[in-house]
């Protein structure tokens, strides 16, 4: 009879960790961002990044993770001009935003990407350290933005060494 209450207990105790851990992961670190910044694209002449238009931008964003910003937004910008104007970005790969952020699907971009029907695009390069901000446009104008890991970042998060070719590692102060 023992055994069984403290297998009871020892279940309990695991599915309220598990719905804990649940609910910070998807809901409790990602807040809406109340007054997004404007959407960014780095321009082939200056490299550095220019704003675009950009209307109905919605975001969401988390201080625990630089790589968890995610925005979605329309613009009337065609392919065409995007691509003479600004840097396409090489190895865009969405990450997944959570269920409940329903404008960004990321299986979906990845799909458009694929097939060619969305570019992406540099929006920022080191947003923060070994983090560039991607911004992908479909040929219909809707528009998502996520940040991933460079090669520098991906480099620095895993232990090799970073080498000449990345930027500085910015210093902490106390």
């Amino acid at each position: 009879m023992n055994g069984k209450i403290v297998g009871i207990g020892i279940m309990v105790m695991a599915l309220i960790a598990g719905a804990g851990l649940y609910y910070l992961q998807v809901y409790h670190y990602y807040d809406k961002v109340a007054a997004p910044d404007a959407v960014q694209l780095v321009s082939v002449v200056t490299g550095e990044p220019e704003e675009i238009i950009a209307d109905d931008i919605t975001a969401i964003d988390a201080t625990s993770s630089p790589i968890r910003y995610r925005a979605c937004f329309d613009t009337p910008m065609s392919h065409s001009m995007l691509t003479e104007t600004y840097e396409l970005a090489d190895g865009a790969v969405p990450l997944t935003a959570p269920d409940w952020f329903d404008c960004f699907n990321a299986s979906e971009i990845g799909d458009a990407l694929a097939d060619g029907s969305a570019l992406a695009f540099l929006g920022h390069e080191n947003i923060e350290y070994g983090v560039d901000r991607i911004v992908v446009i479909f040929d219909d104008g809707r528009g998502y933005i996520w940040q991933q890991l460079n090669d520098c970042g991906q480099k620095a998060y895993d232990g090799t060494a970073v080498g000449p070719e990345c930027p500085a590692r910015p210093t902490e102060s106390n």
